[in-house]
């Protein structure tokens, strides 16, 4: 069975949750296969169910001042960070009540990438997410309606980690957050992370892609 790779590029925060639910009513009618969206979006804050706004450091209207956007959404965990150089991944896949066997999937798939690195990755019990050492690597938050995921991960390749510095990422205090970038240092180029990436959850979801790259997602939202 396939599963299809939208290449979205760089892609406001809005307009991408827009696209990612209209993606989610196809694949609920059957009228497309399982799907990843691929992309990075600009600056922004979002957070998520368990979110209380305690793990904000600054009041909502200071991140807007600043250059970054902040929404309220429905996926699982707290707060987190996406910007540019962050690989954003949403699974658009049929997952049932198997919910938490997805989430153990997307950590495997993160962790293969990793591996694919030389990194030494590993999930936490208790949390979502993908980690090296005490340090976060990729931040992991799903939502599930009528059977089918949507949300995802976001894996740091290059991203500016001091953006994290103003919220507490994931409201986990006293944990760190790193990326490829950082732990290889060197430069790591963001189509090789999503070739590294297609190729894990093809593997870890007995899946075979079929790349869309830069597809539009205007004219469907």
């Amino acid at each position: 069975m396939e599963f299809r790779v939208e290449d979205l590029g760089l892609v406001p925060y809005e307009e991408a949750w827009a696209y990612q639910k209209a993606v989610h009513r196809e694949v609920v009618a059957g009228k497309r296969p399982p799907t990843l969206l691929l992309l990075e979006h600009p600056r922004v804050i979002t957070l998520g169910r368990k979110a209380t706004g305690e793990n904000l450091l600054f009041p909502e209207s200071w991140y807007r001042e600043n250059g970054f956007e902040l929404y309220w959404v429905e996926r699982g965990g707290d707060v987190t960070y996406h910007g540019p150089g962050q690989l954003v991944g949403y699974p658009i896949f049929p997952v049932g009540r198997e919910v938490r066997r997805f989430l153990r999937q997307i950590e495997e798939a993160i962790v293969k990438v990793a591996a694919a690195y030389g990194i030494a990755a590993y999930p936490t019990p208790g949390y979502a997410g993908v980690w090296v050492g005490e340090e976060k690597l990729c931040a992991i938050g799903v939502a599930v309606k009528e059977g089918v995921s949507f949300h995802g991960f976001a894996l740091n390749v290059s991203t500016d980690l001091n953006d994290f510095s103003v919220i507490v990422p994931c409201g986990l205090k006293g944990k760190g957050v790193t990326s490829l970038e950082r732990l290889l240092r060197r430069k790591v180029p963001m189509e090789e992370a999503k070739a590294k990436v297609v190729e894990a959850f093809a593997e870890v979801f007995g899946l075979v892609p079929r790349w869309e790259r830069n597809a539009s997602h205007e004219a469907q939202v």
